[in-house]
């Protein structure tokens, strides 16, 4: 994905318009991710994981027209997440015969289905799915070294003398890199969620 997809009305707008392919497929991966992870952190596994991001997204298809903006409180995600929500819920509590064979959950699953338990699942998935995005934006629209100073320090977990010394430059340069990358990321985070 080469730019940062639209989460604004307008996308919305458009991808509740059958015939805008483009619009529902941006929609598409921007939201079907955060379904299946909630469901696979929900204890599914990854087929019922991915009947639950499919139902998810049926249901936003076949609802997103009647959805409006309240007030400048009312989000969009809040209703995607009572969707996901149900369909998690309604998967997990489904008969075991109508899940996928294998025995419908994961068994490392320590998950409680419970509301708060499977909102909080939903706000962090949500969460990852916004820095996945703001990653890729920023990634693209930076020179590849002050990116690998940010890579090697906060993702490899290598120290700032390690990532200096592999990317043969300053400790500085490493300091400066990873901050400039780290300011980058909040302001294109904060502009998703504003979106």
């Amino acid at each position: 994905m080469s730019d940062v997809p639209e989460t604004r009305d307008s996308l919305l707008l458009r991808a509740a318009d059958p015939a805008d392919h483009e619009a529902w497929e941006q929609f598409a991966r921007a939201y079907g991710p955060v379904a299946y992870s909630v469901a696979r952190r929900a204890g599914l596994q990854d087929a019922d994981s991915h009947d639950v991001a499919q139902q998810v997204l049926i249901s936003v298809s076949q609802s997103l027209h009647d959805w409006r903006r309240r007030d400048d409180g009312s989000r969009f995600r809040h209703w995607l997440f009572r969707i996901a929500r149900n369909a998690t819920i309604n998967m997990l509590t489904r008969r075991p015969r109508d899940r996928a064979t294998g025995g419908g959950l994961a068994s490392n699953s320590e998950f409680d289905p419970s509301e708060d338990n499977l909102n909080s699942a939903i706000e962090l998935e949500y969460r990852r799915q916004l820095f996945r995005q703001a990653a890729e934006h920023v990634r693209a629209a930076s020179e590849e070294s002050t990116w690998n100073a940010f890579a090697l320090t906060m993702i490899d977990e290598l120290s700032i003398a390690e990532a200096a010394a592999q990317l043969g430059c300053s400790e500085g340069v490493i300091y400066a890199s990873r901050s400039r990358i780290m300011r980058r990321l909040r302001d294109a985070i904060r502009k998703l969620e504003d979106d």
